[in-house]
């Protein structure tokens, strides 16, 4: 699989721009802050419908402009797909595939497959669960894109379950009328809820059939990671010890150990997560929030006997962040077909030794797209295809 173009309008900093790409190694180099990593992110932004920078959509839009345009033109095995996806930021974005509208833009999932290593992965190791759990999700959408719909089906569940708790929290507490608790109603009434005690049980049911099937495909795939993880951080960084992970539920049990035939066993996940709800139920009534699902759960990451985060060392973060994107590359090329890897000013946050492996794993690639702020960034091993980008300008020069 590679991209053969990628064309822009009113993304970030580009009013318009149109490259024409090949496979193999394309370098995009120029000073901080002139738009290398745009041109990136839009194409990772066509495969996740997603930004690996920002959280919401909003910042992807020129400023003035009201909408934003992504075309990449894909090609897998002499098959040709040409994807535009409108971003609208407050309303609903919008997805052609060859010119024809989808229904959903993620029914355009899938057509692109990428891996994207960027400064911002070392959250991963060192930052906050939602960093592992995005990354675990991303990567089953782009493995089975059915699962988009079973995380918007589980997060539409999670919202209206988070607004009935606090409804009947407030209730609880004899709390004046406001306009949260408005909104909440507002929300059930939408969805045909009544009483809002009487209704837990119903959207307890919800949330038990959507987790489960979320928590049956990150089981499966963790399983999966494990040993290509372990694989990849061995080859970047032999001296500093086995690299393991672990899914942890958020009853803190971890559940890769505790479920027999993790994501085939269903049943067992949905009688599991339906016990941890009736446990916490008081809890939650008087919090007003979910406490316990997938929204909640953690994927360990660990150095020997020592969790990664908080022991690891800068290099040793920077190696594991590294490993868990190469093992979701090698993972998604076992599927048949190699993704797009995307490189965003990666080679410059290493040091030799882990420069030159990188760039001997990566070397085979279908299609390997590189962002440096100086020539000397890129591997001479990674020779191909360069772009200068400067002020607004991608200029090929060889």
């Amino acid at each position: 699989m590679h991209v053969a173009s990628l064309s822009l309008t009113d993304f970030r900093s580009y009013p318009g721009v149109e490259i024409e790409l090949e496979p193999g190694t394309t370098a995009f180099v120029g000073p901080n802050g002139q738009g290398k990593t745009n041109l990136v992110e839009a194409l990772g932004y066509v495969a996740t419908h997603s930004s690996h920078r920002v959280a919401t959509d909003a910042p992807l839009v020129r400023h003035g402009a009201q909408r934003a345009v992504v075309r990449a033109l894909v090609v897998r095995d002499d098959r040709r797909a040409l994807i535009e996806l409108e971003i609208n930021p407050g309303r609903a974005n919008r997805a052609r595939v060859n010119r024809s509208p989808v229904s959903r833009p993620r029914d355009a999932l899938g057509l692109l497959r990428t891996v994207l290593f960027a400064p911002e992965d070392l959250a991963l190791v060192k930052g906050d669960p939602s960093e592992r759990r995005r990354f675990l999700d991303e990567l089953l959408v782009a493995r089975a894109p059915r699962y988009a719909g079973v995380r918007a089906d589980y997060e539409r569940v999670l919202k209206q379950r988070n607004a009935l708790l606090r409804t009947a929290a407030a209730t609880r507490a004899g709390r004046r009328r406001g306009p949260r608790r408005q909104d909440d109603e507002a929300a059930f009434a939408s969805a045909g809820a009544g009483d809002p005690l009487t209704t837990l049980e119903v959207w307890d049911a919800h949330l038990v059939r959507h987790g489960a099937e979320l928590l049956a495909g990150r089981l499966e795939l963790v399983e999966a990671l494990r040993p290509l993880a372990a694989k990849a951080y061995a080859t970047l960084a032999p001296s500093s010890g086995l690299a393991d992970l672990e899914y942890r539920g958020s009853d803190e049990s971890t559940l890769s150990t505790d479920i027999p035939n993790l994501g085939t066993n269903r049943e067992a996940l949905a009688e599991r997560l339906r016990a941890a709800l009736a446990e916490v139920r008081q809890a939650e009534l008087e919090r007003g929030v979910t406490l316990v699902g997938p929204h909640r759960d953690d994927l360990l990451l660990r150095l020997g006997e020592l969790p990664a985060r908080g022991y690891a060392s800068h290099g040793e973060s920077w190696s594991f962040a590294l490993a868990l994107r190469l093992a979701a590359y090698d993972l998604l090329r076992s599927d048949g077909g190699d993704p797009v890897l995307i490189l965003d000013d990666v080679f410059a946050e290493l040091d030799s030794q882990r420069r030159r492996r990188l760039t001997e794993i990566v070397a085979p690639a279908e299609q390997v797209l590189i962002t440096a702020a100086v020539p000397d960034d890129v591997p001479p091993e990674l020779a191909g295809a360069r772009f200068d980008v400067r002020e607004g300008s991608v200029t090929r020069v060889r």
